[in-house]
């Protein structure tokens, strides 16, 4: 009697758990590992660029595009190996571009407006600046917007738009600076002692440039006092500290030659009738 041959018909779990469970673990490998491989790439690229001495701010922008495509990449690499067809997703989301285009024209303005700073460069890392409202240190240009430090230790992120839109004032864009200040006179002190005692100030300082030469003039006669003009001339990165030190040895020097600093004052006369 020939025996009996039973073949066990592949079930459910044989046709849709085991093959859809190794597929996800896949599709979650080829995430991770991509990963962190778009990771190192990036990482990679920004050495490269560096290594190149090119500037900071162009280094971390292509950096971040480089590894937003890279994600993306990865992304559509694991949709394929769970059967999604990512041609057919790609003509979607092409048909669909104008429409995401226009729901996001903010954030692509942002983007625009990011690729205008890189190409045409108005300030670089170091630099101090005063734009979109804020002023401070930038220290990133990210795809959509600007890290900028301000001088008290905050991290403010303002969008590119509003950088690009606004007026930049680059503080560090040139070698040198003016230091303005008015110092104000009393009318009863000698001008001319006065006008002298602030040149010598000036001179004693020798953080203060020679060329051009210091300026002190009268800038006004004020109601209640003779306005001078004090205009050294300094390199950028001394301006804060020159200015601050001018500020107290002028009070220290008029101290000393016995010259007055006025103030606002009026003088009421009561007459009886």
């Amino acid at each position: 009697m020939d025996s009996l041959k039973v073949i066990a018909e592949p079930g459910f779990f044989d046709l849709i758990v085991i093959p859809w469970t190794l597929r996800i673990l896949t599709a979650a490998a080829i995430w991770f590992i991509g990963k962190w491989i778009a990771g190192r790439i990036t990482r990679m690229f920004r050495m490269v660029l560096t290594r190149a001495k090119v500037d900071t701010l162009l280094v971390h922008f292509l950096g971040n595009i480089i590894h937003a495509i890279l994600l993306a990449v990865v992304v559509l690499a694991g949709l394929d190996h769970l059967g999604v067809p990512t041609t057919s997703m790609l003509a979607v989301f092409g048909a669909a571009g104008l429409a995401v285009g226009l729901a996001l024209r903010d954030s692509l303005a942002n983007f625009a407006s990011g690729i205008m700073l890189i190409l045409f460069r108005p300030f670089k890392v170091g630099d101090f600046i005063e734009a979109g409202g804020v002023s401070g240190v930038p220290e990133e240009i990210r795809i959509f917007s600007t890290v900028i430090r301000t001088p008290d230790n905050r991290v403010i992120i303002v969008p590119n738009g509003n950088i690009a839109n606004d007026r930049i004032i680059n503080f560090n864009a040139l070698p040198t600076r003016r230091i303005d200040l008015v110092i104000n006179v009393s009318y009863a002190d000698d001008l001319l002692h006065a006008k002298r005692v602030l040149g010598r100030v000036m001179r004693e300082d020798p953080r203060i440039l020679a060329e051009p030469a210091p300026v002190v003039t009268v800038a006004e006669l004020a109601e209640h006092c003779v306005a001078i003009n004090v205009r050294p001339w300094v390199r950028t990165e001394d301006f804060w500290p020159v200015r601050a030190d001018l500020l107290e040895r002028i009070r220290l020097a008029f101290d000393t030659e016995a010259l007055t600093v006025p103030f606002p004052q009026r003088e009421v006369v009561m007459r009886q009738g």
